[in-house]
């Protein structure tokens, strides 16, 4: 349903376990039903759809917009998270583990990243040219105003030591130089543009020793260079996920919005209303 005001639902990290949880999935049918119901326009999901890079999990999930009319370029947008690209389990096997040739791995990340990019090509190209989708640029012109979904690629392939546990993120310097052309910016002059990852810019952030060690598992290795493209682009807000906590945040006048965990509090999800203006309000809602 579009009005003047355009209703994005921002939901992230559902870590679907297979078809047998089915109190999962039932929390997912009700919320989705919500987004109908309530007339939202687009639906955003930060990453980590699958808990173990399941490619059956995605599917679970391509079903449930299906289901409710929501599998449409525009009605949704998807992006990977860790978790929908990387099995730690697997990585960390004793194989993997002491697997001297950092590039076969890289070349497996690729095939995965590659795969979730054609399964979810409708979502995200609209056509079959999907399997090399990062970044993409999604614009969606409603009759108050268009609005420029700009997605990223932050998932970084694990590595023993400098990623252990595969939850550090990275935004390769292909991807910022492909959304630093001029032809992409001249783009977006006329847009509401909203950046989407999937790692937090911020996660705690205190001068605590262990709070810093799991910052440093769980980082955005590369968040200034993240800033600075939103801050070039003009973008308002950056969606993300990755850090199971809803919450807020202003850095450099950009508001990041953290879509917290569908898996731990499937009632609740960020809603956004934007005017013609340009003016915008954020809230976290939580169904009945």
């Amino acid at each position: 349903m579009i009005t003047e005001i355009v209703k994005i639902a921002h939901i992230s990290d559902l870590h679907i376990l297979g078809k047998l949880d089915r109190r999962q999935l039932g929390d997912l049918d009700r919320l989705l039903a919500h987004f109908n119901t309530a007339g939202f326009d687009h639906l955003v999901i930060s990453g980590d759809i699958s808990n173990s890079a399941d490619p059956g999990d995605w599917r679970i999930l391509r079903d449930k917009l299906e289901s409710h009319g929501l599998f449409h370029w525009d009605k949704t947008t998807v992006i990977a998270g860790n978790h929908d690209l990387i099995n730690l389990e697997e990585e960390m096997r004793f194989y993997n583990a002491l697997n001297p040739l950092p590039m076969v791995r890289k070349k497996a990340f690729q095939r995965k990243l590659s795969a979730f990019c054609t399964f979810f090509h409708e979502l995200i190209t609209g056509d079959e040219q999907g399997n090399n989708a990062f970044p993409f640029v999604k614009i969606i012109k409603y009759p108050s105003v268009n609005i420029a979904f700009v997605a990223l690629n932050t998932v970084h392939p694990w590595y023993p030591a400098d990623n252990p546990l595969g939850a550090r993120g990275f935004i390769s310097s292909g991807q910022l130089r492909a959304l630093s052309l001029e032809s992409v910016l001249s783009s977006l002059r006329e847009c509401f543009v909203i950046g989407l990852c999937h790692h937090a810019f911020k996660v705690y952030g205190t001068d605590s020793l262990i709070d810093q060690a799991f910052d440093w598992t769980m980082e955005l290795k590369n968040r200034e260079e993240l800033l600075a493209l939103m801050k070039t682009m003009h973008a308002k807000l950056v969606l993300h996920g990755h850090f199971h906590r809803f919450q807020s945040y202003t850095v450099d006048g950009i508001t990041f919005i953290n879509g917290g965990s569908f898996r731990y509090d499937p009632k609740r999800y960020s809603r956004m209303e934007i005017k013609e203006s340009g003016s915008w309000t954020q809230n976290f809602f939580v169904i009945p």
